[in-house]
């Protein structure tokens, strides 16, 4: 299951040109800064761009090719913009209803009850959209779009003209459709903590051209990317929780015996969930600390050393139980470290450096 997108648009001093193979499930996330070419090719993949040369092929389906191509309305996708664009003189349950009264009853594979109830608009249905916070406008655009039952959700920037609050009410609806629906999702954004925390796959763009494109974690840890040399650079670990301890903490799991203590999370035990490590909260010792207010020592090897934005600095790319993450220390430490790649070493890592 793939998504092949194949596009070239040329518009003033812009070039689109871009050829695709993306996964068919989960969430990719098109990265970049302003005017890379991602709303663009969002639009394009809907139907909504005359372009100099397109192939849109969804999971097998042909959309678009050289001799045909076909109309927006028949293509079936959901779309979420920036805006929630709800109808001011409709309720949240009849704007709801308009999408989902157009779809066929044959076509449906999407619940009326359950999207209401997974996106918390219940208690809302018969309020009106000057009613609604930021947040919950957009959570009713989203239940719109799936109401649509698509064969693929476009998300551009859903996030993009919401306040902190309105952010963190919203993120975990997001995430929730990846287990709830069996559909590709492509999200749009350039706010490396959204991508970080929803993708599963990234692509970098920069000036309509792709720079490079993998699985998340990878992508987040390439010492080549400007992902990577971000102040802010982060590695996404995948962690099972263990247990939630007296001192309020939460347990994670990594394999090999290896564990992450991080401040306690309203999560239930088993659960599978991500935690951003940042590079410069990772700090590296030849041995294990016997004495240390550092919660978190862990055993690692030292995959790759390279230059950091800074000369004073280096970045360090460490396998930790099969996962990448990045260090950011000094190039005195490295140099007094004898740090070389291969080696085994401790990363420590504080425990309130992690966020989900």
């Amino acid at each position: 299951m793939t998504i092949q997108v194949a596009l070239k648009l040329a518009r003033d001093q812009f070039l689109l040109d871009i050829n695709l193979h993306l996964p068919g499930k989960g969430v990719t996330a098109l990265f970049g800064r302003s005017g890379s070419g991602k709303t663009t090719i969002l639009r394009s993949i809907a139907g909504l761009e005359t372009l100099d040369s397109a192939t849109v092929i969804v999971n097998g389906e042909t959309w678009q090719r050289q001799d045909a191509c076909l109309p927006t309305h028949q293509r079936p996708i959901g779309y979420v913009f920036q805006e929630p664009n709800l109808f001011p003189h409709l309720d949240v349950k009849d704007n709801l209803l308009f999408s989902y009264n157009r779809v066929d009853k044959e076509k449906r594979y999407v619940s009326f009850e359950a999207t209401v109830k997974s996106l918390g608009l219940t208690d809302i249905s018969r309020c009106y959209p000057h009613q609604l916070s930021g947040g919950q406008k957009q959570r009713v655009a989203i239940a719109r779009a799936l109401l649509t039952s698509p064969s693929l959700l476009l998300m551009d920037e859903p996030m993009a003209s919401l306040d902190l609050s309105s952010k963190a009410e919203i993120l975990p609806y997001i995430e929730s459709l990846q287990s709830t629906l069996k559909i590709p999702i492509i999200y749009v954004s350039h706010a490396i903590e959204e991508v970080s925390r929803l993708a599963d796959h990234i692509v970098l763009l920069d000036n309509g051209k792709v720079l490079a494109h993998g699985a998340t974690q990878d992508m987040l840890t390439r010492t080549n990317l400007s992902l990577a040399r971000d102040d802010n650079a982060a590695a996404v670990v995948h962690c099972t929780v263990k247990k939630h301890t007296d001192d309020y903490m939460t347990v994670l799991d990594l394999s090999n015996d290896q564990q992450l203590h991080v401040p306690l999370q309203q999560v239930e035990t088993h659960s599978i969930i991500k935690a951003r490590v940042h590079a410069k909260d990772v700090s590296i010792a030849l041995e294990a600390p016997q004495q240390s207010s550092i919660n978190n020592c862990l055993l690692a090897q030292l995959m790759e050393v390279s230059d950091d934005t800074h000369p004073a600095n280096v970045l360090l790319r460490l396998d930790v139980s099969g996962q990448p993450i990045l260090s950011r220390i000094s190039r005195r430490s490295l140099s007094r470290l004898k740090l070389q790649p291969g080696q085994m070493l401790y990363a420590l890592v504080k425990a309130v450096s992690f966020d989900y």
